[in-house]
């Protein structure tokens, strides 16, 4: 099984891009929405919390999770791999969303920590739209810089989207809180028109519309959930030991920290058909 983790709904945007991509693979969803959003958090307790969840899915018997959370990956992923991981989890392994993100945005692998070819590529404008710790971490600017220095990075924290998304706020709120957005960023120094925009937390796709009609016409906007899936088809090609299909292909099964009557009805509209929460404790 292939573990999903996220603070609550927004990893749903990726389990579905990996059920449609990968469908062969048995697949366990797991959202904090207890805990949600993350956004907010100090960096330990985003780091507890995360390894706490992944803690849950390995037992439940996912060797591979993925962290379906941007801000759970800038912040806690790479300790988790560093120090948590080969001390009590050794088998297993953790992955998460950033990693494909910078990799499609600089269109260099992962592994490569300095300029190439790219080097000399005309300079280009990349927003990315993400939570404050996101932003906070660095990770975005950080990455891309080592690989693609000609890229002009505007990093938009977007405080209250995550929480109004969980909460099912009105659309017209929630397209008047992404226009804003926007426009801090266009505004920020030096700032024009983005070339391309990685909406940076995966809550954000559910609300990609208002994101495309704030934006310039003409802006690309990355699909993450669909660079995650891609990406890590690719991994298991590289990893066999990983890339066990499952004999017979099940539904996906769904785990949350909080109310499961209160979370599955709105999380069926965002996944997009029905899906039924299991309580796992807090």
């Amino acid at each position: 099984m292939i573990g999903v983790f996220d603070s609550g709904h927004g990893g749903l945007t990726v389990l579905r891009a990996l059920t449609h991509r990968l469908p062969r693979f048995d697949y366990v969803y797991l959202g904090d929405h207890a805990h949600a959003p993350y956004g907010a958090r100090d960096v330990e307790a985003i780091y507890e919390l995360t390894r706490d969840n992944v803690e849950r899915l390995f037992s439940i018997g996912c060797r591979l999770v993925l962290l379906a959370c941007n801000t759970a990956s800038a912040v806690a992923l790479r300790r988790l791999q560093q120090t948590w991981l080969p001390k009590f989890a050794p088998e297993h392994r953790v992955l998460g969303v950033v990693v494909p993100a910078i990799e499609a945005i600089t269109e260099v692998p992962w592994h490569v920590t300095a300029p190439g070819d790219k080097a000399g590529a005309p300079p280009r404008t990349v927003t990315i739209f993400a939570t404050r710790r996101t932003v906070e971490s660095g990770s975005f600017p950080y990455e891309i810089g080592l690989r693609a220095p000609a890229i002009r990075v505007v990093q938009q924290a977007c405080p209250g989207l995550v929480d109004a998304i969980e909460t099912d706020r009105p659309d017209a709120e929630i397209a008047r809180m992404v226009a804003g957005f926007v426009a801090q960023a266009c505004a920020a120094p030096g700032g024009a028109a983005p070339d391309s925009a990685i909406l940076g937390c995966t809550h954000y796709p559910l609300v990609a519309r208002h994101f495309a009609a704030a934006l310039p016409s003409g802006v690309e906007i990355l699909d993450q959930p669909s660079i995650v899936a891609a990406s890590l088809e690719s991994y298991l090609k590289r990893h066999p030991e990983f890339d066990r299909p499952s004999a017979q292909s099940r539904p996906p099964r769904f785990f949350t920290t909080g109310d499961p009557a209160r979370i599955s009805p709105l999380a069926t509209r965002f996944y997009g058909e029905a899906v039924a929460f299991e309580d796992v404790g807090r």
